[in-house]
């Protein structure tokens, strides 16, 4: 039986710029800025430790219109690592790469292939009886459907389609680049297809397989959460299995910090303190790049919005305490409200409620029969100060149930309640 690997990945960016790093010095800044190489370098290990059969890069392998000669010099000895092992590579340029002067400059290894632009273009393994199938992007603004063009599937091959494409918006807004819709790829008749421009990895469909790889290094503070490439597993001609390599070296993560039960600025820090250390617990051995957001109602809030910069400097000091490289704070945002204002949410919520409640009691009688207890009870939820101001001539008609009187007096009251409360 014959069996072979190979590694899909795409959105790599290399020595694109990590944002909120600029200024910061230290070892994890300086970690943080080299993430993407180091993700890239990994990878490339992991590929000739598994000696896969070959890798395809699917798009933006570069970050736009680099003029800096050391990012590609990067990338060739990379793949003069992998030629060494007898690993060809497959590449397509996406948007960014064809924004790229490096992509046009630089003689690669013979081990890589390129898709060409101007039409789709076929390459053939026939060791492992592949055949990829792709076009690179000619301009940044790709709009037309490429796939439309691919070519039908190579009778006694594994056949992957190797696709930059925003997929018609799949996993949330991106711009339309190479639109098409899955359907579209499922009926092309391809085994797998080898996905990028979209940075969240998802498996789409299973047999035949289409697949984002996701971007292999998250680069800011939306790009949270796990990054990797996929290592696949065929056999016999079938796709066997598919399992992330988790290669990023910097894990992003947003750190709610809910700080309510906080009754002086001490325990607010205290509380940053413990969610710094929980949250590097997942990370997996990582640095942990993170911003903090406070949360909640709280009396603390006037005091915390004028001690933003303190309280970076202690969240920094915080993650220093647990080693250098553990985990690194981009900002601390304060999102907190006062602790009045949820009182005032619940006053508009009760009230909210009655007025409801008085509608639905016009014209039936049985709700109206049930008007009484209820007015009481929702009148009961108002904070103290709302209900002193309920006229009597509104309790006294509950108590008598007089529902015509109840309706039109409550109406007035919540009438003027609800306009002061937008107000």
């Amino acid at each position: 039986m014959s069996s072979f690997q190979f590694i899909h990945t795409g959105d790599i960016h290399l020595d694109s710029p990590l944002k909120g790093v600029s200024g910061q010095e230290g070892a994890a800044a300086e970690r943080i800025r080299t993430a993407t190489r180091t993700a890239f370098e990994d990878l490339v290990s992991g590929a000739i430790e598994e000696q896969v059969a070959f890798m395809i890069i699917a798009g933006d392998l570069y970050d736009g219109d680099w003029r800096d000669f050391q990012t590609g010099l990067f990338f060739v000895r990379q793949m003069g690592r992998l030629r060494a092992a007898n690993i060809p590579v497959f590449v397509l340029h996406g948007n960014h790469d064809a924004e790229s002067q490096i992509t046009r400059r630089l003689t690669l290894p013979d081990n890589v292939q390129v898709f060409g632009y101007r039409k789709p273009q076929t390459f053939e393994l026939e060791g492992c009886r592949v055949a990829l199938h792709g076009q690179s992007f000619r301009v940044p603004a790709t709009t037309d459907n490429l796939a439309a063009a691919y070519p039908p599937p190579l009778k006694g091959c594994f056949n992957i389609g190797v696709l930059h494409t925003a997929l018609g918006g799949v996993n949330g807004p991106h711009q339309n680049y190479a639109p098409c819709s899955l359907d579209e790829l499922l009926n092309k008749g391809y085994d797998y297809w080898a996905l990028a421009h979209v940075h969240q990895a998802s498996v789409l469909h299973e047999n035949p397989h289409v697949v984002f790889c996701g971007n292999l290094q998250g680069r800011h503070i939306r790009e949270t959460g796990p990054k990797s490439a996929y290592l696949n597993t065929v056999q016999d001609g079938v796709l066997q299995s598919i399992e992330p390599l988790h290669t990023d070296v910097v894990r992003w993560a947003q750190i709610d910090v809910p700080v309510g039960a906080c009754a002086q600025f001490g325990d607010v820090v205290d509380e940053i303190k413990y969610k710094i250390d929980a949250a590097t617990r997942n990370a997996e051995g990582r640095l942990l790049a993170c911003r903090i957001q406070l949360t909640g109602a709280s009396a603390l809030h006037g005091e915390l919005l004028a001690s933003e910069t303190q309280l970076l400097a202690e969240a920094r000091a915080a993650s220093l305490a647990l080693g250098e490289e553990i985990a690194w704070i981009a900002s601390v945002t304060n999102v907190t409200q006062p602790a009045s204002t949820m009182s005032g949410a619940m006053d508009q919520e009760a009230l909210n409620d009655l007025n409801v409640l008085l509608s639905q009691a016009a014209g039936d009688s049985e709700l109206q029969a049930q008007i009484a207890n209820e007015l009481g009870e929702l009148i009961r939820k108002l904070p103290h100060d709302a209900a002193l101001d309920v006229d009597d001539t509104l309790l006294l008609a509950a108590i008598n149930k007089d529902f015509a009187v109840v309706i039109d007096q409550a109406g007035a009251y919540l009438n003027a309640r609800l306009s002061a409360g937008r107000r």
